[in-house]
């Protein structure tokens, strides 16, 4: 359906009101990140700067359950849906919580500098190598205490739907033990998602689901534990089911 010119010219006025305040927010907010002395204050200032950000564009995050989050280790999976969902989440989490990111990242203007410093990992999916040093490395970071969120999806794409998950992230939590959470994000499609040059107003909506924890290890225990979670992602995400067959390496690809 065609909008109309009116409605066309007041979105259109919204997202130049939006990407402003968020420029207006965002690059003092990684210079403090970058500049801040240790992790545990960098990642408080990055949470409490998303939350102002969305208060600036008039849409503040609404999240629920968050007491589904087991007090111990374990890897948060999100569907993945826009080009925020990372700062989205990054706010909603306590901040005990850090990012797999893609490796490319790392090397965007200010916003990668950014991240590194908020102490995400990095991994190149399109490395069988290098896919396997980072299960290896979140593996050990796990096991030592640290809890992770991970976009199984590994990418985005128009049209809307939940894509095939990856099992790395369930490999992972069956070698170590720990359970999955899952999280639902909706809306942030609408706010910032492929193609769109501006952003758009939509409610903000974050739901954390009952954990599921893993059962046995290995590849079928790892597949059952990630067929679970994307069930219960898809079961509330509001969109269809846009898997398809994803290829894989050998190795535990996160």
């Amino acid at each position: 359906m065609r909008k109309s010119p009116l409605r066309h010219a007041l979105q259109t006025l919204y997202g130049l009101y939006a990407s402003t305040m968020l420029a207006v927010v965002i690059i003092p907010l990684c210079l403090l990140i970058i500049s801040g002395p240790t992790l545990g204050i960098r990642r408080a200032i990055g949470r409490a700067g998303v939350k102002l950000a969305m208060l600036a564009i008039g849409q503040p995050l609404r999240v629920s359950g968050l007491q589904h989050l087991p007090p111990g280790p374990c890897i948060c999976v999100a569907n993945h849906a826009s080009y925020v969902d990372g700062l989205v989440l990054t706010a909603a989490l306590p901040a005990r919580f850090t990012f797999l990111v893609q490796h490319g990242a790392a090397t965007w203007p200010l916003a990668g500098k950014t991240i590194q410093r908020m102490g995400v990992s990095f991994v190149n999916r399109g490395s069988a190598r290098d896919a396997a040093l980072a299960t290896r490395e979140l593996l050990r970071r796990i096991q030592s205490g640290e809890s992770f969120a991970i976009f199984a999806e590994g990418t985005f794409k128009q049209p809307r739907g939940l894509l095939a998950f990856h099992s790395g992230a369930f490999v992972i939590a069956s070698k170590a033990g720990v359970p999955v959470v899952p999280a639902v994000l909706r809306g942030t499609r609408q706010l910032f998602g492929e193609g769109m040059r501006l952003p758009g107003w939509s409610r903000i909506e974050i739901e954390i689901l009952p954990a599921i924890a893993p059962v046995g290890e290995g590849r079928e225990a790892a597949n059952r534990l990630r067929d679970g979670v994307r069930a219960a992602i898809l079961g509330r995400c509001g969109e269809p089911d846009a898997a398809t067959v994803a290829t894989e390496s050998p190795s535990s690809e996160v």
